[in-house]
């Protein structure tokens, strides 16, 4: 009799002390810690581990890919890679901070450290990599052109020279700089702002003729403004989008390459297309080579 109440007890402990570590689990699991990951002393990596937070530069203007949604927080396929970076990281989603980076200020905020990574439809560049550097990349973009679905004498690229029609960009960007070879005279020609919203305002507004960026962010225009407007002609560059982070932490762009390559295979860059940009151009995209230059 005495034994089996001794059992009891001992029975009664074990089971408090598990409840105990199930609660313990529980709270780490409610609050989206990742502490436990183990990465370099005195990296980047760790440093942003142990604060349990991020800053993450995206657009809040381009549908599908960076948008910002009712909640106030960005939505798309370059949110949803930011996301993941801060998975690996052990940083829950809660914890990271979005901050709106136009193309004009990309490499500013990088340098100023503004941010700690930027995602946001970041073409890759030998301009940039003199002042940042990037992995990648993820994605391959094209550029191509928006025009309004009744405009006939805008056909591609080319035709800006015989027409001599205006077309709409944003202002250091890599597709306004492309665009300057097919015009006839740039400086009445092309229109840039700071964001591409502008250029949409304008070319409603019939202030401009065309749109040129690359063709997810037209596509996304497009579909959210349903038979107003349409592409032309093929792309005609090769846009190839990567994550900017600060020059020379070459740590960090090791481990944010490692990550995307993780991502390629395991199938969360797929379910992060599929859920975003995938619900408008449901063909699978192409799996960039990591440039680990």
């Amino acid at each position: 009799m005495r034994m089996t109440r001794i059992a009891a007890i001992a029975a009664a402990a074990t089971l408090t002390l598990g409840m105990a570590a199930c609660g313990g689990d529980d709270a780490g699991e409610g609050t989206g810690a990742g502490t436990d990951k183990d990465f370099a002393a005195g990296s980047t990596m760790e440093r942003l581990n142990q604060a349990q937070a991020i800053k993450i530069g995206t657009k809040f203007d381009q549908p599908l890919f960076g948008l910002k949604g009712l909640d106030g927080k960005p939505q798309g396929f370059d949110v949803e890679i930011g996301k993941i970076v801060a998975e690996e990281l052990g940083i829950p989603e809660d914890k990271i901070e979005w901050v709106e980076t136009p193309s004009t200020v990309r490499e500013q905020r990088i340098e100023e450290g503004a941010v700690d990574i930027v995602v946001a439809t970041y073409t890759i560049n030998d301009t940039r990599k003199e002042r940042i550097d990037f992995a990648g990349p993820y994605y391959i973009a094209g550029q191509t052109i928006l025009v309004k679905a009744d405009e006939n004498e805008i056909t591609g690229p080319d035709s800006f020279k015989t027409t001599g029609k205006k077309v709409c960009s944003v202002q250091g960007s890599t597709p306004a700089a492309n665009i300057e070879q097919y015009l006839s005279n740039v400086g009445e020609q092309l229109v840039v702002f700071d964001v591409y919203t502008k250029c949409l305002d304008a070319l409603k507004g019939g202030q401009v003729d065309a749109i040129t960026t690359d063709n997810v962010i037209l596509s996304g225009y497009m579909s959210q403004n349903e038979g107003q407007f349409k592409l032309v002609g093929d792309t005609f560059t090769e846009e190839p989008y990567g994550i900017g982070l600060k020059k020379g932490d070459n740590d960090f762009r090791t481990f944010l390459n490692d990550t995307l390559e993780k991502i390629f295979e395991d199938g969360r860059y797929l379910q992060a297309w599929k859920d975003t940009a995938g619900k408008i151009d449901s063909a699978d995209p192409k799996i960039p080579t990591v440039n680990r230059y």
